[in-house]
């Protein structure tokens, strides 16, 4: 996944004006407009590095010339605690005053990138790719999502344009799984997959006679995967969702079920601790 530059300036500066309305009061009294530093970025745990060029991008927006940066590490590196990730070199109020907004963003998305990473580790040697869901912080999903295959995982549909998804509520409205999927399939263009969300396995078996691309197991145990994964028999991917954690991940991924989507990835991380230091004269 491609970062929009529109879009992460936009973000950028929406982030500075909540931060910023109409002057920093600490900054802008104490300390002189020509004055200039040195500051290192510093990880403080171990983890997976993502968001460096978004955390950048803050001071370069505030200082547009004679902005300086040495880079040591890019996004997708393991990091280990003490690590410079980057120096960086311009007036101190633009340090100053970009530090909070720029940590919130890359402290967030290597955390995304840490859980992921994490995950895709846990489940390594077996058939299961790990995949995010739309449970993505409002304003925010584009950077989750990228952070997510940064960790080496993989993207849900990003939105509901992307492809047709029944939930539950969909096949209640829609009359039924048969019928639900049976009009989808009269209105969709060939390029445009189908899944379908299913409680139990005779729910599996009509997701089945009905021929939809991608079937969803919802809270299932994993005897009852293990048995989804046999009567499939290949004829459409499954995904495992619903409560998962990592201490299930193996275990789901053994039944041979082929995605695993978790939306803790995005909706509770953990920000990864990273520092901004000034360097002392």
């Amino acid at each position: 996944m491609i970062l929009n530059s529109i879009y992460v300036d936009n973000l950028i500066k929406t982030a500075l004006l909540e931060d910023i309305n109409y002057l920093d009061t600490t900054t802008d009294y104490l300390i002189d407009e020509e004055q200039e530093n040195t500051a290192k970025f510093l990880a403080k745990s171990d983890g997976v590095l993502c968001g460096l060029e978004v955390a950048l991008r803050v001071f370069e927006i505030l200082q547009p010339t004679g902005f300086e940066v040495k880079v040591f590490k890019k996004d997708g590196d393991k990091l280990e605690k003490g690590d410079i990730i980057a120096e960086i070199h311009g007036k101190t109020r633009t340090i100053l005053k970009g530090e909070r907004t720029a940590l919130n963003l890359i402290q967030h998305m290597s955390g995304v990138a840490t859980a992921t990473n994490k995950a895709v580790e846990l489940v390594k040697g077996t058939n299961a790719s790990i995949a995010d869901t739309r449970k993505t912080l409002p304003g925010l999903r584009p950077l989750q999502k990228y952070a997510v295959t940064v960790g080496g995982g993989r993207n849900h549909r990003y939105n509901l344009s992307d492809a047709a998804m029944l939930k539950d509520n969909h096949v209640d409205a829609g009359g039924g799984i048969a019928n639900a999927v049976a009009k989808l399939k009269t209105k969709l263009g060939h390029m445009t997959k189908i899944e379908l969300e299913v409680r139990n396995l005779d729910e599996l078996q009509q997701a089945l006679d009905a021929k939809v691309d991608v079937i969803m197991l919802d809270n299932m145990s994993t005897e009852m995967m293990k048995k989804a994964v046999e009567i499939t028999d290949g004829r459409a991917l499954l995904e495992a969702s619903g409560g998962i954690t990592d201490e299930r991940l193996r275990e789901i991924a053994e039944t041979g079920i082929d995605i695993i989507s978790m939306g803790a990835l995005t909706h509770s991380v953990t920000a990864f601790d990273i520092s901004l230091k000034i360097a002392k004269d």
